[in-house]
């Protein structure tokens, strides 16, 4: 076989589905809403709509978050459509694997590995020095040398707490998916309803006059704002990983899907109509904005919750991240394209072994590596699996053998084509450095494909049985 036909041989659809079939389905619609808004509203929320409302947008931060649900639930609808017709673990790696072939699924599987890893591990830093200043209230505090990143010269070698944050969430994990996701249901009720408490406790502060001029940066700000708070949204993608553990997948991967893009945008644009009525929207450029404005009115009691919000909304995240980077490492070594040993599922439903390597990689970055510079790749990462799912919908819908009789993508092809177009432009705004960074990143996962996995894939040993 040529070495074009041997990087775009594809999977098939029913042969997936045989082999996740060692997977427990547990998951209700309700539990993957519970991911979703896991993943996507964490501590931004608290400083996203102030921040980018004083520099970019003004009041307008509310038609941003608009404009911004738009383009996301566009890409959430493509996400649906295909998690519907192929309700298997991976993700956009597996979709890729079926419609497009071999390397383009790796690409993307390689594309989403970088982000739910640089994600969880940049938010297990943030949790780790929320955690400290929590602790530093009871007199107690963490030896410097063990406050931080290897950094010598101040006087750091390693983030323990960040550490054993990581290893903890993969433990609980590990024994089972049903504990797990009752606890992470727990804490999104205790995220969503400290922000409830913000919206009506913030209400009876607001001043109509604060929201004038609405549009103080003009309508560029506004869509400047939009390309900013766009990547709020990041991690709904994840619930997608979940597809082969979940109950009657035609009905609840969509339901959970799109749900979550709903919640969340209601809730971002709940705060930033609050946030900036209740304070001239000049005066929100701090670390803190929601508890800024909530000290300014002599709410500091609520204040304090938000201390609590933010905790939860880091551990719920970082449940669904390494809950999902761990099925999509998983898809890898099922298919071959990573050692087969990564794709072995234990006595309870779990990629044991995956979650081991990927608990391994996360905590080794959250502990010793700054992380300032490497979070920018979680927005290249997402918005390339954005974008194929996008246009994939195409293709998907030319497949006969491929039947759907859940959710399907409304005014075919026109949304599936606007949804892949406005990804690659939001592509196109984000840094040099970014670019450069990613470059690296993709060759290093090309060397990989090329010199292990095109030889090790399941599909290589269909093409010659005696591999």
């Amino acid at each position: 076989m040529s070495l074009r036909g041997r990087i775009f041989r594809k999977e098939s659809r029913d042969r997936y589905i045989e082999r996740d079939n060692r997977f427990e389905k547990t998951i209700s619609g309700g539990d993957l809403i519970a991911l979703g808004i896991g993943a996507v509203i964490g501590t931004g929320i608290f400083i996203l709509p102030g921040t980018v409302a004083a520099t970019k947008a003004g009041p307008a931060i509310i038609l941003s978050f608009v404009v911004a649900g738009i383009v996301c639930a566009i890409a959430a609808m493509c996400y649906a459509e295909f998690s519907s017709a192929l309700p298997v673990a991976g993700s956009a790696y597996s979709y890729g694997n079926v419609i497009f072939g071999e390397l383009i699924g790796w690409i993307l599987g390689w594309a989403l590995i970088l982000e739910y890893v640089l994600a969880v591990a940049a938010v297990s830093t943030g949790c780790s020095a929320y955690f400290s200043s929590f602790i530093s209230g009871f007199g107690i505090h963490i030896p410097q040398a063990l406050s931080g990143p290897f950094d010598p010269a101040h006087g750091t070698y390693i983030n323990i707490v960040a550490i054993i944050i990581v290893c903890l969430i993969a433990f609980f994990l590990s024994k089972g998916l049903k504990s797990s996701i009752r606890i992470n249901n727990i804490m999104v009720i205790v995220k969503i309803a400290i922000i409830v408490l913000f919206l009506i406790v913030g209400a009876f502060y607001v001043k109509p006059t604060n929201w004038h001029p609405f549009l103080p940066f003009g309508v560029k700000g506004m869509f400047q704002g939009a390309s900013t708070v766009f990547f709020a949204y990041l991690g709904f993608d994840a619930v997608s990983s979940s597809a082969a553990e979940v109950k009657d997948p035609d009905r609840n991967m969509p339901f959970g899907i799109i749900g979550t893009l709903i919640i969340a945008t209601v809730l971002y644009i709940g705060v930033s109509i609050v946030l900036t009525g209740m304070i001239p929207f000049t005066k929100l450029n701090v670390a803190d904005p929601v508890a800024f404005a909530l000290q300014s009115v002599n709410q500091n009691w609520m204040a304090g919750l938000l201390s609590l919000g933010a905790l939860a909304g880091m551990t719920t995240m970082m449940v669904t991240m390494i809950y999902s980077s761990s099925r999509l490492v998983y898809s890898t070594g099922r298919d071959g394209l990573l050692p087969k040993v990564l794709g072995e599922v234990s006595a309870n439903h779990s990629p044991l072994h995956a979650m081991t390597i990927v608990t391994i990689v996360i905590a080794i970055l959250g502990g010793l590596v700054p992380l300032d510079q490497l979070t920018n790749l979680v927005n290249i990462g997402t918005l390339i699996a954005f974008t194929v799912v996008s246009f994939g919908i195409i293709p998907l819908r030319k497949r006969k053998d491929i039947p759907n009789h859940g959710f399907k993508v409304p005014f075919y092809p026109v949304l599936p084509i606007i949804s892949g177009l406005l990804c690659i432009f939001l592509m196109t705004t984000l840094s040099a450095e970014t670019w450069i960074a990613s470059i690296i990143w993709f060759a290093f996962g090309l060397l990989i494909y090329f010199t292990y996995g095109i030889h090790h894939s399941q599909l290589a040993q269909k093409d010659d049985p005696q591999k």
